[in-house]
């Protein structure tokens, strides 16, 4: 073990905030460039005479839904360089706002000219309709139909392997049919530089889902992973320790989480994202704790011993590497939300890092606290303060006299109680249900904690 290292040793140069926030605005202008882009080369060239103000505002929506549906697919594909600076999970939930986006983007285009222009859209019916013009249609209802079946998934109560096939299968059609849409009308798109622009956007399309879909799945399935550890944590939360049988994990940071696949091929899109709960220092092997919550983590939670896997990662910017010059941390889970604290704190305790940490861990019961004995050991390693805050405390031997507890749940009054004065400028990590954080965070503030100190990570992405 590493004696009182200093934290900054631990820092990459690329997660120092200067770096951060440079790839952060590079990646967002860029974003904006390939917006713009199609606009941009429409004028550049002898574009033909403006044939009305809101038909041509419609076809500028055609044209920016397009190129929004484009970078969706990025958004998606796990590109590591451009997950760096956001997080994985702030670019999800992004993409999903940006989805809502470009379903406006295409109801408008449809709209204005459904009202004002119905001899551009042509006959509606798809017997007698050019196809081009049908294909519009079939990509509007694709990304209608996909932002409708996330949004409503468990109210509708869809199995996510299936949500995740049929996801996938509207988001490729939709796309296709879109651009087959704008090839095929020559709005804008009839001169060489309009029309190679479309075509190099379908290939580079084409090349991102070879790449997410064929490559990198086949990547994994060179290098897979075998279960070696199915154990017990507590409040209905098992760890699977695997081994590598190829290369380990690199770039690993504590904190970070990856997509896991279990007895299935890494081809089949049954995989799901799960924290790794222990650090980097002590690999190469990882734990993957699992709490049954529906779908299919009932079924990864009983994976024999000896079972292959398929690991990919890490993703991920909730980490104590993030913050080399900290004065120390509180951290605040619920539930299973203590899994990327875990990973935290086991890194701290190989480091030996002297920086004091407060944990606030929130649980409904005391009998079943996930990693219980566990926080206690690395207590003995660290200068490390666990307050355990119970719901439903037990009537009988309470409070324990090996523990610190509070009764009830997280909120200002107990923070405001726990938390030293001193502590208002150290980073905030929280992680549990989504109400929870709602109200720690406004707690928080209310304390008079930066907003820049608050970092929480999102307990469902999918």
């Amino acid at each position: 073990m590493t004696q009182h290292a200093h934290p900054a040793r631990h820092i990459r140069p690329e997660d120092h905030d200067l770096a951060v926030w440079s790839r952060a605005i590079a990646w967002i202008l860029l974003a904006v460039i390939l917006i713009a882009l199609p606009f941009v080369v429409i004028l550049a060239g002898d574009p033909p005479a403006a044939r009305g103000f809101l038909r041509d505002f419609s076809l500028g929506l055609g044209f920016s839904a397009l190129s929004l549906a484009g970078m969706q697919f990025a958004l998606t594909g796990r590109i590591k360089p451009l997950l760096h600076p956001f997080g994985a999970d702030i670019v999800v939930v992004f993409h999903r706002f940006l989805s809502w986006g470009l379903v406006a983007l295409m109801l408008g285009h449809f709209a204005i000219l459904y009202i004002w222009h119905q001899d551009d859209l042509g006959v509606l019916n798809p017997m007698h309709a050019e196809p081009h013009m049908t294909a519009g249609r079939v990509a509007m209802g694709c990304f209608v139909a996909l932002v409708a079946s996330s949004e409503l998934r468990q109210r509708l109560g869809l199995d996510y392997l299936w949500w995740r096939r049929l996801h996938v299968a509207l988001a490729l059609l939709g796309f296709g049919a879109a651009i087959w849409h704008v090839l095929g009308a020559g709005h804008f798109t009839g001169r060489d530089g309009t029309r190679g622009l479309w075509l190099g956007a379908t290939l580079a399309w084409l090349g991102l889902i070879a790449w997410t879909r064929l490559w990198r799945p086949w990547q994994q399935w060179r290098n897979p992973w075998r279960v070696v550890q199915n154990r017990d944590e507590g409040d209905g939360v098992r760890t699977l320790v695997l081994r590598p049988e190829g290369r380990p994990l690199t770039g690993w940071r504590p904190g970070q989480f990856a997509w896991l696949a279990v007895g299935t091929s890494p081809f089949a899109l049954r995989e799901h994202p799960f924290t790794i709960s222990t650090a980097p220092d002590k690999g190469p092997e990882l734990s993957i704790s699992i709490k049954p919550l529906g779908d299919d983590s009932e079924r990864l939670s009983k994976t024999p011993e000896g079972t292959i896997a398929y690991v990919d990662g890490p993703y991920g910017t909730f980490s104590i590497d993030r913050e080399a010059d900290s004065g120390g941390f509180v951290m605040i889970a619920g539930g299973v939300g203590i899994t990327p604290l875990i990973a935290n704190l086991h890194a701290l305790q190989e480091r030996r890092d002297p920086r004091p940490v407060i944990l606030l861990y929130a649980s409904k019961d005391w009998e079943e606290i996930a990693f219980r004995e566990e926080l206690r050991r690395i207590a003995r390693d660290i200068d490390l303060r666990v307050i355990h805050v119970i719901q439903d405390p037990p009537e009988d031997d309470w409070p324990p006299q090996d523990h610190e507890t509070r009764e009830g749940m997280i909120d200002a009054d107990l923070l405001a109680d726990l938390l030293p004065d001193e502590s208002r400028d150290w980073p905030h990590m929280l992680c549990g249900p989504a109400p929870m954080l709602e109200a720690v965070r406004k707690a928080l503030r209310d304390k008079g904690v930066p907003l820049a100190r608050i970092d929480s990570e999102i307990f469902e992405m999918v």
